[in-house]
């Protein structure tokens, strides 16, 4: 996982995967905070922090991960929110928060300690908050990227909405996205696996930044894509991303 980490520290300013998730998540994350006053998030999971920087646009946001290094990254570049937990035991009180978001962890999570990490995050909302979770998708798409994030599994719509909903949640929008570069990605993925797939310490190259204009061309790509999304679901795609409600009539007692 510290390879992971480090080679996002390096990739998540400028590399295109993480340029088109910003442009993917944000219309969600201003649809859960839409009227809301003192908006309160976490980001359970959150690696360096980059993403709580994002959430602090829309109010007071917090971090935490239990990857040591991810947090000195991010306190390196002068993130202070952070703190060191467990996805399966969050450090506050019941029912705080407005939104909650969990950006690519649960699927490196073990079936028991996920189910414990959505119910944690369901315990942190306040009635009628929003959960945003996003994850590897589709199977087919398996590669040396899967090995550098430790995936233990991958996501279709059905598996993610039965999983979410156990928890408690109400789903309000789950699509795939990343969907133009799927063709690619699965032509790529299918040799990997063939050939063999990388170990954790030479996969890192999966998301080294690409030449500039390869680079410059993807995140246009996939900026058109989110545009798309603001009115349809993709049928397809190599993550899926989901908003979630806790229903407004939970009784959750709120924390101090």
């Amino acid at each position: 996982m510290e390879q992971l980490l480090r080679a996002t520290a390096r990739a998540e300013a400028r590399h295109f995967w993480f340029r088109g998730f910003r442009a993917f998540v944000t219309p969600l994350i201003q649809s859960a905070t839409a009227g809301r006053s003192d908006v309160r998030i976490v980001d359970c999971g959150c690696g360096t922090g980059a993403n709580v920087d994002l959430l602090n646009h829309f109010g007071r946001a917090y971090g935490f991960d239990l990857a040591e290094t991810g947090l000195r990254l991010g306190h390196e570049a002068g993130r202070t929110h952070l703190a060191r937990a467990s996805v399966t035991a969050a450090p506050f009180s019941s029912g705080v928060f407005d939104l909650v978001t969990s950006f690519d962890v649960i699927y490196s999570l073990e079936d028991s300690d996920e189910r414990t990490a959505l119910a944690e995050m369901f315990r942190l909302l306040k009635p009628g908050g929003h959960a945003i979770i996003n994850v590897a998708a589709m199977e087919r798409l398996r590669g040396d990227h899967s090995v550098l994030s430790r995936e233990i599994r991958r996501y279709d719509r059905a598996g993610l909405r039965a999983r979410v909903t156990a928890a408690g949640f109400t789903i309000v929008r789950l699509t795939y996205t990343n969907a133009a570069l799927s063709l690619p990605l699965m032509l790529t993925r299918t040799l990997q696996r063939r050939r063999g797939l990388k170990d954790e310490q030479h996969a890192h190259q999966e998301i080294s930044v690409p030449p500039a204009p390869i680079n410059a061309l993807l995140t246009g790509v996939l900026w058109l894509e989110s545009l798309w999304l603001r009115s349809f679901d993709a049928p397809f795609g190599s993550s899926l991303l989901c908003l979630a409600q806790k229903p407004v009539s939970d009784t959750c007692q709120t924390g101090v």
